[in-house]
């Protein structure tokens, strides 16, 4: 899989690390390999929160399906990315 990031790439990764960060009151440093439950320590919960607050500020609206199936920060800003077109 290639991580090299596009320009709308870029500006996702930005986009999830505020909300992230607002989410958690701390910076966060992400690359597209960012596991988010392993490497950010997200439960099922915060999961989910982080997941509406997303659609929210994209508005968008993220399959659950589509979810499962993501597990890094990269596989996130795919999905989203899709989800756009």
């Amino acid at each position: 899989m290639d991580h090299s990031l596009s320009t709308t790439s870029s500006v996702l990764l930005g986009e999830i690390t505020q909300v992230l960060q607002s989410m958690l009151g701390r910076p966060v440093f992400l690359e597209p390999e960012t596991n988010i439950v392993a490497d950010l320590g997200l439960d099922s919960l915060a999961l989910m929160d982080f997941c509406m607050e997303l659609e929210d500020r994209l508005d968008i609206s993220i399959p659950l399906h589509q979810m499962a199936d993501v597990v890094s920060v990269g596989d996130l800003a795919s999905a989203i990315s899709g989800l756009r077109k």
